[in-house]
């Protein structure tokens, strides 16, 4: 018989890219919660899952009434997409029974938002053969028309292959961003296929204005959307481990919101607030983008005294503003000087650590990484040497939660 004064241990096995998971021993009284996304699927299943959505009406009428045969359809890839190969060959096998030649079918790819983006877009190989298949470069000013302005009068311009075209069929990956309090800036067109100088002057206000810039963002996103005539809008949700866990196909505002149920178990509720929450990167090797967001939505089920470990392959060095900041310059001036210089570099940086700070609040942040000690230390961060150090942490601790791919997570106290 099992005594009563003897507490049981769950093992929790944690990836962060290394050849060896993290073996987390946490007494099960301690252990709050567990949390994974939703499993996904890959290569044909995942080109049936994204075929499926073209057929369902709940956000909308099927791919193929939108086009005829004759159309010239443009695909634009927003950012980062899982499964992208897969999907781009489930949008084209679709135009082309749908009457449309392979000649007139354009794919275009613009990466994703900087400093917003955590990922790289894979490339799509192995599709059905196309008219053409560019990147959008967003720095090449005469790859992009204009279209219209905005309510305070801004100039909207897009790319002209997408402006050109009869029918667009826009791609985006639809998630949540723990430190905007939830929805994502990625995966909309624009300003992903706007030029430079409009994708940082959203950074920009974003680092100046905080949350409250994000109103004036949807409001453009949306005119420029109606102006497109975009209809065909097709939102995914990733899976764990570079997976498709779901895709929603239809008109932009009805697929966004089937999107965001289908997007629920990156949600996961938590019933009490831990001292100590774990949380690995769904890109181990993601820089201060990706932790930002892991840390945001690690923080919100972290108790404000408590901790929050991450644990990647990090190399990246966060930048001058945020070092300074963890040194105790004040926050304000350094986003306000950083933001006066115009250095778009340094503005980014401010813009990562406003955000981090407002997240971060008092606890205590610890980071198993490819950063040497020295580095973490600068920025008065706890080290941890080994992953034994980690799992000397959740075996000790009287509260722990886990939060595997925390970066697309938002996690709740339920």
């Amino acid at each position: 018989m099992k005594r009563k004064d003897v507490p049981t241990v769950k093992c929790i096995p944690l990836d962060y890219g290394a050849d060896e998971p993290l073996l987390l021993e946490v007494n099960d009284d301690a252990l709050v919660a567990d949390c994974r996304g939703p499993e996904g699927v890959a290569g044909e299943a995942a080109r049936q899952l994204v075929t499926a959505a073209f057929s369902s009406t709940e956000s909308g009428p099927p791919l193929e009434s939108h086009v005829v045969p004759g159309d010239r359809v443009a695909i634009g890839i927003a950012g980062d997409v899982s499964q992208a190969a897969e999907v781009v060959a489930a949008v084209a096998t679709r135009l082309v029974a749908a009457g449309v030649e392979p000649a007139d079918i354009t794919l275009l790819r613009a990466p994703p938002l900087e400093p917003l983006g955590c990922g790289v877009p894979e490339q799509a190989e192995d599709v059905p053969a196309i008219g053409a298949a560019t990147a959008f470069d967003p720095a090449d000013e005469p790859q992009t028309s204009y279209m219209a302005a905005d309510e305070a009068g801004r100039p909207i311009h897009l790319a002209r292959a997408l402006v050109d075209a009869d029918v667009v069929v826009s791609i985006g990956q639809w998630g949540w961003d723990a430190a905007f309090g939830g929805r994502s800036l990625e995966g909309e067109l624009w300003p992903t296929f706007s030029r430079r100088s409009c994708r940082e002057e959203i950074v920009r206000s974003l680092t100046r204005r905080g949350r409250r810039a994000l109103d004036a963002w949807m409001v453009s996103n949306h005119e420029a959307t109606w102006q497109l005539g975009v209809c065909a809008n097709l939102r995914l949700v990733a899976g764990r481990a570079d997976t498709l866990a779901a895709a929603a196909f239809g008109l932009s505002d009805a697929a966004a919101r089937q999107a965001r149920k289908l997007a629920a178990g990156w949600r996961p509720g938590v019933r009490a607030a831990a001292m100590l929450t774990i949380a690995s990167l769904s890109n181990p090797r993601g820089g201060t983008a990706m932790l930002l967001r892991a840390v945001a939505a690690a923080a919100r089920v972290t108790h404000p005294t408590g901790t929050v470990c991450v644990v990647s392959r990090m190399a990246e060095r966060p930048g001058v503003i945020f070092s300074r900041w963890r040194e105790g310059a004040p926050l304000d001036a350094l986003v306000r000087e950083a933001v006066g210089t115009g250095d778009k570099v340094l503005i980014a940086d401010a813009f990562q650590t406003r955000f981090f700070a407002r997240a971060l609040g008092e606890r205590r942040l610890v980071l198993l990484s490819d950063l040497d000690e020295a580095t973490v230390e600068e920025l008065e961060l706890g080290f941890a040497a080994t992953p034994e150090v980690v799992e000397r942490l959740a075996h000790r601790s009287d509260s722990v939660t886990v939060l595997h791919e925390a970066d697309r997570m938002l996690p709740r106290l339920a």
